[in-house]
């Protein structure tokens, strides 16, 4: 039998990020014997309170938050545990890299592994956290549900607007090259112009994108409830100078 400070002590190097194995190789504890503590106490308060959250590395989080609005689900483990599991495209390979490189920056030792899909790639990563790193997280379709940050997570939103910018137009955005054409003293001449795209069916999650994008200066515009459009020169230019290009 083991004792209530012994248990917290087993629990409280769990809510740090170590995984069951190593807990129980340093405090001769079985994992099952920790598994069950975590369902039979009392959450401490470092596993309780998301504020500030787990995370290790804030601009790390902050493009983390806007990839897993878009692309991101959380999804418990069989046994204890949960999965966060966030889709990029085959076309993408940089994008994997950097989605790889925040979840190993907000989670420092974290494992992460890929799973091959039909036209994409699964990054997955295991943590008793993400329910707290990402509060929001549920059943169902993002956009029939409400979504909606905490304050921590707004607070960092705030610092770092144009990492969360980042992250949701690396996961439902992209830069595209338009064309129109126009008569200039007689003749019908061809012009090509970049913008940006967002789509995403959520109306929060795009009511959380233009308020960021107000908040950076950039000028948007709204042609139907699920797209945003950003084509203005000097907007334009301002995204391309901070977010750098989705490969």
């Amino acid at each position: 039998m083991h004792n209530l400070s012994t248990r917290k002590r087993a629990l409280a190097m769990v809510s740090q990020g170590r995984s069951l194995n190593s807990v129980s190789h340093e405090t001769g504890i079985s994992r099952a014997a920790i598994r069950s503590w975590q369902h039979r106490l009392e959450p401490l308060p470092r596993m309780a309170s998301p504020a500030p959250g787990p995370h290790a590395d804030d601009h790390a989080y902050t493009y983390l938050l806007g990839l897993c609005l878009g692309d991101g689900c959380i999804s418990p483990h069989r046994r204890s545990g949960y999965y966060l599991r966030i889709a990029c495209a085959d076309a993408w390979p940089g994008l994997i890299e950097l989605c790889r490189e925040a979840i190993a920056r907000a989670r420092p030792g974290i494992g992460i592994y890929t799973q091959q899909k039909q036209g994409c790639v699964m990054i997955t990563s295991y943590s008793p956290h993400w329910p707290q790193l990402f509060p929001r997280h549920g059943p169902g379709k993002k956009h029939d549900r409400s979504i909606a940050l905490q304050s921590w997570q707004q607070a960092l939103v705030d610092e770092h607007p144009w990492e969360f910018v980042r992250g949701l137009i690396h996961s439902d955005g992209c830069r595209i090259i338009n064309w129109t054409t126009r008569m200039v003293r007689g003749e019908r001449k061809r012009y090509e112009y970049p913008r940006y795209f967002f789509t995403n069916l959520s109306a929060d999650i795009i009511r959380l994108f233009t308020t960021s994008l107000d908040q950076v200066g950039v000028e948007w515009r709204q042609p139907n409830p699920r797209d945003i459009s950003v084509a203005k020169k000097a907007s334009v230019a301002l995204m391309d100078l901070h977010l750098g290009p989705k490969y």
